[in-house]
């Protein structure tokens, strides 16, 4: 998506990405900021780790939300942008 706004191709796999990501975040909300696939794998586990279920660092995966969040906002700005030129 960032390619995508960047090179100004505001195509339909652009919108697309947009649409996944507004449908990821109503499932987050629903679920109160958590996965629905991650409070499943919790039953199996004793593990209280921000990366019990995926393989990243503990540093990374507790951050991973806001990084990507940052990333989606700079895409959006840039998205805005070019549709105003």
């Amino acid at each position: 998506m960032l390619y995508a706004a960047i090179a100004n191709k505001l195509d339909r796999w652009l919108w697309l990405g947009y649409g996944l990501i507004v449908l990821e975040g109503l499932i987050l909300l629903t679920f109160k900021s958590h996965c629905p696939l991650n409070l499943l794998a919790r039953k199996y586990t004793n593990s209280t780790q921000d990366n019990f279920d995926i393989y990243l660092p503990s540093w990374l995966a507790k951050y991973t939300k806001l990084i990507y969040t940052s990333i989606f906002v700079i895409i959006f700005i840039i998205t805005i942008y070019q549709i105003l030129n």
